[in-house]
């Protein structure tokens, strides 16, 4: 079974309130929402396990991916938390991407997606 990264921790504790499956679902969705599009768990999976990607590295990294989409991709995944961009005061500039603490913890629960799905097999 393919795992995300084998030194990632569990998840962090975290405030909710799920009064009732309508709750439930609905902070599901909001979840699933933030990793939702056609090359977002591709980046996730590239930068788990504290690995630091340049643009450059991302896009060789994930076949069919345009320079625009992957950009866009990565503005999304920074705005809601769970990318951090690093830019370097350097000529040419040198920008880097890794997942925030917040963003890393998502590779439990994606091992835990990915346990589920083999299990049906």
């Amino acid at each position: 079974m393919t795992r995300t990264h084998e030194n990632v921790g569990g998840l962090p504790e975290g405030k909710f309130d799920v009064a009732t499956p309508l709750g439930a679902a609905a902070l599901t969705r909001q979840a699933l929402a933030l990793i939702e599009g056609r090359w977002k768990l591709e980046i996730l999976f590239q930068l788990f396990g504290g690995h630091v990607k340049r643009f450059s590295d991302l896009e060789r990294a994930i076949p069919g991916i345009s320079q625009k989409m992957l950009a866009q991709q990565l503005r999304t995944m920074e705005k809601d938390g769970l990318v951090e961009r690093v830019i370097y005061p350097e000529v040419p500039p040198r920008v880097e991407y890794n997942l925030t603490a917040w963003g890393q913890s998502l590779c439990p629960a994606l091992d835990a997606f990915l346990r589920w799905q083999a299990a049906q097999k």
